[in-house]
């Protein structure tokens, strides 16, 4: 190594961590996945409903799950009870969002709960929160 070169620090060596947006909204939802992908070291994947996520679950272990409330054909908390009854899936943590949170649920299943519209750094800053 020359002088002028720095050894790697230990933050360049992070582990990617892998976050499940699950939104049916899908302008909503590739704007989630780009703008975690672009101000956060994570990789992010997009689902538009519970059972596209229920799928793609099996070939990857995510470290968040970020799920709207108001999907089609399963709520947001019907998604995350499935998802929280598969043994190598229930110390994943979530994080719900919604224009009207279900606060009574959520709060039962100690699950945060950001209201849309999110402004995007609290929700960056929440997800570091979650994830780390």
């Amino acid at each position: 190594m020359s002088i002028d070169q720095d050894p790697a620090s230990p933050e360049d060596h992070t582990p990617v961590k892998t976050i499940l947006v699950v939104e049916d909204d899908t302008a909503i939802g590739s704007f989630l996945v780009e703008a975690i992908k672009q101000e956060a070291p994570h990789q992010a994947l997009l689902a538009t409903d519970g059972y596209q996520a229920l799928k793609m679950v099996h070939d990857l272990k995510p470290n968040l799950f970020l799920i709207d409330y108001g999907l089609p054909r399963m709520n947001g908390l019907e998604l995350y009870d499935q998802l929280h009854a598969t043994k190598e899936l229930e110390d994943v943590p979530a994080l719900i969002i919604s224009a009207s949170c279900p606060w009574q649920e959520v709060e039962k299943r100690k699950i945060p709960c950001m209201r849309k519209p999110i402004e995007l750094d609290e929700l960056l800053q929440t997800i570091e929160k979650l994830i780390t």
